[in-house]
């Protein structure tokens, strides 16, 4: 092969597929030849901080869903709302997950992904305490974790403004993770026995244990907080 035809050959394999046949000639191939864009110009490309924001907007529409679903009673609903706090909770973890890994927190989703999750928390404590079935969450409870959370949420909204900023502690990590196994299991509710056995799952006393550890972790961490933000305050 002549070399003039084996240098216009190499130059033809290097445009993309759509523009196979050789150099763009047209607007439609210039913009397919661009990494980044489909034809017609329009750019592929997502900001890093999207994802995370829209799935905390996932969590904040699924809260009207919890609320309907609560209103009614039997095992299925409540099997699924269970279901649906499970994805609030994948969702959680993933916004979080994609934030670091892609290293893309926005001040947009620093104030969505904690005012997702008091909104689900709250949300469901609430109407679970307001529910007449036996046996029933504590208001007493509810309230105190409820306030725990607005609290805390204020405060540190309080403090960044000032520009004093106190990293979450390893307390307010382990009180989530049983506040959410705590939701759980009372959003379950029902005894649901063990296949082969005759033995019995019962979900509500379950959570009732998990809501107690979760009660105690969010007063001594709300009072840590509180404590750490005073002598920050006072450094400054």
């Amino acid at each position: 092969m002549p070399a003039a035809c084996r240098r216009s050959s190499r130059r033809a394999s290097t445009w993309p597929v759509c523009c196979a046949t050789g150099p763009p000639t047209s607007a439609r191939d210039r913009s397919c030849s661009r990494p980044g864009t489909e034809a017609g110009g329009r750019t592929l490309a997502v900001r890093p901080g999207a994802v995370p924001n829209l799935l905390s907007l996932v969590r904040v529409g699924l809260v009207p869903v919890l609320v309907v679903t609560l209103t009614r009673s039997g095992p299925e609903a409540r099997a699924l709302a269970g279901l649906v706090f499970l994805v609030a909770c994948v969702t959680d973890f993933l916004d979080g997950w994609l934030a670091r890994r892609r290293a893309s927190t926005t001040a947009l989703g620093q104030f969505l992904d904690p005012l997702a999750d008091k909104l689900v928390v709250a949300a469901v404590l609430i109407m679970l305490a307001a529910q007449s079935l036996e046996p029933r969450v504590p208001a007493w409870m509810v309230v105190l974790i409820v306030v725990r959370e607005l609290a805390v949420t204020g405060l540190r909204g309080i403090a960044s403004t000032g520009g004093v900023l106190v990293p979450a502690q390893e307390l307010g990590k382990y009180k989530t993770i049983f506040q959410m196994f705590a939701i759980e299991a009372l959003l379950l509710h029902y005894r649901y026995p063990i296949p082969g056995t005759q033995l019995a799952i019962d979900f509500h006393a379950a959570g009732m244990l998990f809501l107690w550890m979760a009660l105690v972790l969010a007063v001594w961490s709300g009072v840590d907080y509180h404590v750490r933000i005073l002598r920050r305050v006072r450094l400054d």
